[in-house]
This record gives C-alpha cells, structure tokens and sequence, in this order.
C-alpha cells in the first residue's frame, strides 16, 4: 500500500509562486508567525542586538544538528563528509532543499581571505516577512540560519563561526528565480549572505588531505 500523506519532516517550507502544490509544503505564513514570536521572545529578553542575534543562532544550530541526523538517516549511507568543498555543497544544496524547497542562490569562496566562503539567499525567509526596527540598527533576522549551518557543520566535524549579514542587491544584479514581488511576497532590496568562518584545525585537516 502507497503511502498517501508524507511526514511533515519531510516537508519544506511552501514557497507561493514556484509551482508547488500547497499540501506538499508546511505553511510558510504559520512559520513566520512562529518565527516572528520567536523573535520577539528573545528580544524582549536582551539588552544588545548581539545577544539577539546570539540567542537566534543558538535556537537555530539545535535545529541544525536535527536536520544533519535526520539527511544523513534518510540517505542510509555510511559515508562521512571529509572535504570541505563537499560539506559546504551539501549544505547549500541539500540542506537549503530539504528545509526551503529550493538550492540557496549560490556558494562562493572569500578572494581576500581563504578561510572565509558565503553562501548567498535572495529570499531568505526568516527576513523576508519580518521588518528590523530602526532601533535594531544592522541587527540581521537571519541569525536563526546561520545557527542552522553551524548546528550542521559543527555535527558534520566542521566547526566553523557562522554569521549573518544582509547586503544591498547592486545595480544590475537579477537573482534567477526570484519570487519577489509576485504572490505577494515583497521586493527585496537586499539579499542575505552567510559568511562561514572555519576553525584551524579544519583547514589544516582540509590541506592535509590534498597532499
């Protein structure tokens, strides 16, 4: 017998004008609500924008050890990330898919520093139907992920310090894909970047291995 109803875990988050039908998808206005109370908790609860963003990551990077378990469980393989490249690929491919529906828009590697790479969202969307107050200054709802890479990583073998950062979209610049402004999702003006700090110990094992 075929099963008709698919586990909510296996779900991503409903994504209005992609083209998918909207019972194979957990409601993305119930999961901004939630992400908005969230936030307020947690605010009303600090006295810095940093401890903000600190209490967001954290409640993101439990979530993040949950969805490694849970990929790794479903692909019912032995084989362990050992490259970085590979974790970071699975990271923004797999992970972004099994938790939004889609691939984040891109993943690239830092020219000025080798130990920096940023995996980039143009519609991230712990940000995208939540306003920062003005009194909240450069504060990024998007700590909430990056906790979510670091609960990956770190479960991974990969520690690594991750933050969130929202950056203009440049002139010119058309994110394939884009939903904004369609179905009643907002614009954007700016996209939110990921930037993924390795420890020593990673890199050095990562050299080691291309020896």
């Amino acid at each position: 017998m075929s099963r008709t109803v698919s586990n909510i875990l296996d779900r991503p988050l409903g994504r209005g004008g992609r083209g998918g039908a909207p019972e194979s998808s957990v409601s993305l206005s119930a999961f901004a609500y939630l992400y908005s109370e969230l936030v307020q908790y947690h605010q009303n609860r600090v006295s810095s924008i940093s401890e903000l963003e600190r209490r967001l990551e954290s409640s993101g990077y439990g979530v993040g050890l949950k969805v490694l378990e849970l990929l790794a469980y479903r692909a019912r393989e032995n084989k362990r990330e050992t490259r970085l490249m590979n974790i970071l690929q699975f990271v923004s491919s797999s992970v972004w898919k099994s938790l939004f529906g889609k691939a984040a828009d891109s993943l690239e590697r830092s020219i000025d520093h080798a130990d920096e790479f940023m995996i980039v969202d143009y519609e991230p969307v712990t940000s995208t139907f939540i306003s920062v107050p003005s009194d909240l200054g450069q504060h990024s709802a998007d700590a909430y992920i990056s906790g979510i890479i670091a609960g990956v990583l770190d479960g991974a073998g990969f520690t690594a310090r991750v933050t969130a950062h929202n950056v203009d979209i440049e002139e010119g610049e058309n994110p394939k894909g884009s939903s904004s402004g369609t179905s009643g999702i907002p614009p954007r003006k700016d996209k939110a970047v990921f930037l993924v700090k390795f420890s020593r110990e990673v890199l050095a094992r990562d050299a080691a291995l291309e020896r």
